[in-house]
């Protein structure tokens, strides 16, 4: 079994929003980091690590020219930015948090 990582240590996030959708791009550090997150970084994995914030769907578009994943977060940001009571009502933060989440590293 494999040693566990946050994905800060094998990708860098960007985030930002349009309404109530967050978009996450989420940029592997190397080839390798790529086939892990594209194997293991799921939307359903990214609906999960989100419980409770993001209330609509996750959509996941891969981006293999840049070794890249994408995501869209519905219903994400309380109603958007003017009428959201989040903390984060722009969605900017959302990429760092991702980043807590953990993957395994193949041995």
């Amino acid at each position: 079994m494999g040693r566990k990582v946050q994905l800060k240590e094998i990708c860098y996030a960007r985030s930002g929003d349009k309404g109530d959708i967050c978009n996450v791009g989420l940029m592997a550090k190397d080839e390798n980091a790529y086939k892990i997150i594209k194997a293991q970084v799921t939307a359903e994995a990214v609906k999960k690590h989100f419980e409770g914030i993001v209330k609509g769907n996750v959509e996941r578009y891969d981006l293999d020219n840049l070794q890249a994943l994408n995501f869209v977060l519905r219903n994400a940001l309380g109603g958007g930015a003017t009428r959201t009571l989040m903390m984060d009502q722009t969605g900017k933060a959302f990429g760092n948090n991702l980043l807590r989440m953990e993957v395994e590293l193949p041995d």
